[in-house]
């Protein structure tokens, strides 16, 4: 997991992970002032650490001196060894209105250069006609240091086409997307993807995926958008990627906060949508996919602030990114987070949450309870106070009550987290339920639904879930797949159980495991 610093008025914003000879190399955003891209490396993926910034915003000027938003990082087709970075930024002269993309190059992941540009309209302070000039003379200048990788009368920065895409302050929204690089090669040809908006069509129904040919070495000429859904407003930071033959575009939509995708058998046409295409619930946002030795791995950040996401911020551990047979994908927990599962609880050492009533019953045996509660609410929790646990089991649910976990749960006031299963219908909906002190009357009453996700039931009213709590990271997977995932400090530390309603509940195969602290293990850790 990854933040920064608490205090510190800044916030991790969009990321973008790149794994190369045993390090994931993360490159992020620093919100809200945007004016660089942060670099950390990580071992196993779940802690971090700093290393020198990788790119600052352009001196005044510049066609990338106000603001740097969304890169991508992939290694150069054309020279074996050097790395690229696509960018996006806005310059001072537009007032922030109209996105751009650019181009770094390193050839060891830690030192970035900027390419050298040009404007349209010439007035840009990086005109090719000097840095030729310094060529001819042998000087010394970042062209020099580039020699052979961009002509600088190439075509960055990379503004979008007029005749696909809008273009111009009069259209639309009156400021131009064209942004959230991502470059993929496919049977021999590259491809630059932008999240830019069509020319036609309502105003707030034209997000597309832009796309662009790489016809020659770092040269890209525009083509009709990609996939345009005529549903959102942008269709923010799209990765494309193939698995078994098929291809999948994700990205990011502002209008519920949600990561969604798309598939296709051919990769220029054909776009459609699954029954459910929501690949990870709402608040996990700017989704970006990287690949290691165990496949695809899906990475985003969490806003803990729903009504301000440059605010409070974290990156939680990725997923592995699945496939399934009828060609939907799925997310499972990540292995290198399991890494931190210490040791088995006695799960028979069990108890009531409140006091014994006439028709409350529990048996408990070795990873088997049977519960039951005739009259209202009754949670039967594990006697200990857990901070940071691994809860799995499968839930069998007779009768037609209600069912569900809770955990962090306070012993006197009964404050923490409440996880409705419905086991009938395939809900899930997780509340932080409490009191505030600091208020009164009814005002005293917390009650926020912190996430909610659906899944489809095979077999109504049975579950396998698997409930993890990692610092302030909480996953909840059902039948092996992730379903909520978030993160929250309201509640660090309770009872852990199971709550019934009017319900009887069998719950089997239980296994509750300690999880290490999130700074316990290797790579430095920030802001767990």
């Amino acid at each position: 997991m990854f933040s920064e610093t608490d205090g510190s008025r800044k916030a991790i914003g969009d990321v973008d992970i790149l794994y190369h000879d045993g390090l994931y190399h993360l490159f992020h955003l620093v919100l809200p002032n945007h004016d660089f891209i942060a670099h950390a490396v990580s071992t196993n993926g779940v802690n971090w650490r700093r290393v020198r910034n990788a790119l600052f915003i352009g001196d005044p000027g510049s066609w990338d001196d106000l603001m740097l938003w969304t890169a991508h990082v992939s290694p150069d087709p054309h020279q074996p060894g050097r790395w690229r970075m696509f960018y996006t930024g806005l310059t001072r002269r537009d007032r922030g209105n109209i996105q751009r993309i650019g181009l770094a190059v390193s050839d060891d992941l830690y030192s970035w250069r900027k390419v050298p540009v040009h404007w349209e309209d010439g007035r840009g302070p990086a005109d090719p006609a000097p840095i030729l000039e310094a060529r001819r003379r042998g000087a010394r200048t970042e062209a020099n240091e580039i020699t052979a990788l961009v002509d600088p009368s190439s075509c960055f920065p990379l503004s979008p086409d007029p005749d696909h895409y809008e273009a111009g302050l009069d259209e639309g929204r009156h400021w131009i997307s064209f942004r959230d690089p991502f470059w993929v090669e496919e049977d021999g040809r590259g491809w630059l993807l932008a999240a830019a908006r069509v020319k036609e069509g309502p105003v707030v129904r034209r997000g597309c995926v832009a796309l662009m040919e790489e016809t020659d070495a770092h040269h890209f000429e525009a083509r009709p958008a990609l996939c345009h859904p005529e549903l959102y407003d942008d269709v923010e930071v799209p990765n494309l990627i193939r698995i078994d033959g098929h291809y999948y575009l994700i990205g990011s939509m502002r209008e519920d906060a949600k990561i969604r995708y798309w598939h296709s058998t051919e990769m220029l046409s054909g776009w459609r949508s699954y029954h459910d295409n929501v690949l990870m619930p709402q608040g996990n946002y700017a989704g970006r996919v990287c690949r290691d030795e165990g496949g695809w791995l899906l990475w985003c950040f969490f806003a803990m602030n729903r009504q301000d996401r440059t605010a409070d911020n974290m990156m939680p551990p990725p997923k592995r990114l699945k496939r399934d047979p009828s060609g939907l994908l799925y997310l499972e927990t990540f292995e290198q987070l399991l890494e931190y599962q210490g040791d088995e609880i006695d799960t028979r050492c069990v108890r009531s949450l409140k006091p014994h009533v006439s028709g409350d019953h529990c048996r408990a045996d070795p990873h088997r309870w049977a519960i039951s509660s005739d009259f209202g609410f009754q949670a039967f929790v594990f006697e200990e106070e857990l901070e940071n646990f691994r809860l799995g089991c499968r839930l069998k649910l007779q009768g037609l009550g209600k069912c569900g976990l809770l955990f962090r749960v306070d012993p006197q006031s009964h404050d923490g987290y409440y996880l409705s299963l419905d086991l009938l219908k395939g809900v899930a909906q997780l509340r932080a339920w409490g009191t505030d002190p600091e208020r009164d009357a009814e005002h005293m009453m917390n009650f926020n639904t912190l996430q909610s996700a659906f899944w489809h039931n095979e077999t109504p009213g049975e579950a396998e879930i698997s409930l993890l709590t990692f610092g302030s990271y909480i996953e909840l997977s059902i039948g092996g797949k992730v379903a909520l995932s978030l993160a929250d400090r309201r509640y660090s530390k309770g009872y852990v159980g199971v709550y019934i309603d009017t319900a009887e509940l069998v719950v089997s195969d239980i296994r509750l495991n300690r999880m290490d602290r999130p700074d316990q293990h290797e790579d430095h850790l920030v802001g767990a």
